[in-house]
């Protein structure tokens, strides 16, 4: 039996709709009806290095972040493959910048979606720290 089962369903055209858990997702590959594959790869990078980054944080001792926001891009080819991901991540928190980065890099190790992407498309990461 597998650890992650999915059931991802088109009825017609480019648009998906998955089935996770109880969560159902609307996947579209042109963009129409959903997020296209791409966009939804990066938000879920995102979504997973956010929490994987407070764990970071707490294994140095630092319990409090505060409020985290990733804004996140990328760069398509011009066979729209992802070329490169770029994260820049504002931090409530008044840390320094080698606090930061040692969060980064536990972050990076605890994160699951990193750990899965060839080592080419690891994000490229900026964080700020006393950002709100």
């Amino acid at each position: 039996m597998s650890d992650i089962e999915t059931t991802t369903v088109s009825e017609e055209g480019f648009g998906c709709n998955s089935q996770v858990g109880d969560f159902d997702m609307s996947i579209d590959a042109t963009g129409e009806t959903g997020p296209d594959p791409n966009s939804a790869l990066v938000a879920t990078y995102a979504s997973c290095f956010l929490p994987a980054f407070r764990v970071g944080g707490q294994q140095r001792g630092e319990d409090d972040l505060g409020k985290i926001q990733i804004d996140s891009s990328a760069d398509l080819d011009d066979d729209d493959d992802l070329t490169a991901i770029r994260f820049d991540i504002h931090v409530a928190a008044d840390l320094s910048d080698e606090e930061l980065d040692e969060i980064v890099e536990r972050a990076e190790d605890i994160c699951h979606v990193h750990s899965a992407l060839r080592e080419g498309l690891h994000a490229d990461i900026t964080v700020h720290g006393n950002a709100f």
